[in-house]
């Protein structure tokens, strides 16, 4: 667990040259604890609050990655446990603006018209192909309806 300096005012170097507990120019918010001043100053009142933080946000990704073959937004959830985590931890700081520089690239790239066209014509062909398979289905066997089978 990376609980920072134990300097006042001073920074863990993190990876991406990413500085913890100093501002970014870009607009993201800094690395390091977002945990009370308060609870920063004390050693132990701090790996707790890590401790309470990790367990509260492995609580939620278990939750999530469950939601996943069941109903349910599983990686939503799994999101908010990374964003729950985010709020102590510097890795998943890092994962969280990852994954969304990724996602607003694919955003973008989704917005390119030629993309878009690309896309609408490959879905066009497949439900095509999936209506002619039904179409051949039924043809040659038929519909009947469950209530309607005969014993043979």
């Amino acid at each position: 667990m990376n609980t920072g300096s134990d300097e006042t005012g001073g920074a863990v170097v993190a990876s991406e040259g990413a500085q913890v507990g100093k501002a970014r120019d870009d607009g993201e918010r800094a690395l390091g604890s977002r945990a009370p001043e308060f609870v920063k100053a004390r050693r132990l009142l701090h790996l707790s609050w890590q401790v309470g933080v990790f367990i509260i946000g492995l609580a939620v990704v278990v939750a999530g990655i469950i939601m996943l073959p069941l109903p349910g937004p599983g990686w939503v959830v799994i999101f908010g446990g990374m964003a729950i985590w985010a709020t102590e931890f510097v890795w998943a700081q890092l994962v969280l603006r990852w994954t969304k520089r990724k996602v607003t690239e694919a955003a973008q790239k989704a917005l390119d018209p030629r993309v878009r066209r690309r896309n609408i014509v490959l879905t066009s062909i497949g439900l095509v192909i999936i209506a002619a398979l039904v179409g051949i289905y039924v043809w040659k066997f038929g519909v009947v309806m469950p209530w309607k089978i005969e014993d043979q």
